[in-house]
């Protein structure tokens, strides 16, 4: 109960910035916000590696995983598999980075952690940048496409704490997150195949069964999602990957259940929503 309130305090604030940007802010606007919580959390998982003694290149990873989505915005595209490119471009400067030391201890893996985390963060979020920009006959702009993700997948967290809370009884995978339950699981599902068919009203051309494939597949995602991250602050040895948002831990606590839904779920609304 005592974190109950600080939880629900940052959602509601959240939750209006999400309103604000997605439906009252110019599209600038919104690629801003999205880029500013890119490198928040990007930041967090880069002081996470870093306490396991692992040397990064911070400021190549923070600047490139900022590019993504500012690129993306921009429509600068030097070749068709533009994040290729960027990829190859920050490969090319740690290996640099890395020639300079005088330590080459750990130098694959302080490089290949950066590109992970640039991969799973950056390019993965940006996709919500990609989905906003999505049109069709019958949606004029993206900006509900990127409601219907986050709400189906959100849907699944505040169904999975629930359920979780009140029900669970058989923990998951234990080893990874103790907290987390198949009571859980199976009520993130509910939650968010019930939230994607709540939506129905505004994506009355899409066929319902496409709702509510597109609302579980998020569901589980979210919840692998969740999972993976849980499995990061394990190895890592923390509870919380920062502190930033009362209640609710860092911006990549918040984040880790879009990581996987945002690109499936542009790929799967760019074929059967638009």
């Amino acid at each position: 109960m005592t974190n109950l309130i600080p939880r629900l305090i940052t959602s509601a604030i959240l939750i209006a910035l999400v309103i604000g940007v997605v439906f009252f802010s110019p599209v600038w606007v919104f690629t801003l916000v999205t880029t500013v919580f890119i490198g928040l959390a990007l930041n967090e998982f880069f002081t996470l590696v870093e306490r396991k003694g692992i040397h990064i290149e911070r400021w190549v990873g923070l600047a490139v995983g900022l590019l993504i989505p500012l690129s993306i915005h921009s429509g600068f595209e030097p070749t068709r598999g533009w994040e290729l490119f960027f990829m190859v471009v920050a490969c090319l400067v740690l290996f640099i980075l890395q020639l300079r030391r005088r330590d080459s201890s750990q130098a694959i893996v302080g490089i290949s952690t950066a590109l992970f985390g640039i991969f799973y963060i950056s390019w993965c979020f940006s996709f919500l940048i990609k989905l906003r920009f999505l049109t069709g006959p019958a949606l004029p702009d993206g900006s509900w496409l990127v409601v219907f993700l986050l709400t189906a997948t959100k849907a699944g967290d505040v169904g999975a704490y629930t359920a979780g809370s009140l029900l669970g009884r058989h923990t998951l995978i234990r080893r990874i997150s103790p907290s987390k339950t198949w009571e859980g699981l199976a009520g993130g599902l509910l939650f968010s195949l019930g939230a994607a068919l709540a939506l129905r009203p505004v994506f009355s051309q899409v066929p319902v069964a496409h709702l509510a494939v597109l609302g579980l597949v998020l569901g589980i995602l979210g919840q692998l999602g969740d999972l993976s991250e849980s499995l990061i602050k394990r190895d890592c040895q923390v509870k919380d990957s920062g502190n930033l948002l009362p209640g609710m831990g860092g911006v990549l606590d918040v984040l880790d259940s879009l990581l996987f839904t945002a690109p499936i779920g542009y790929f799967y609304m760019d074929k059967f929503f638009v």
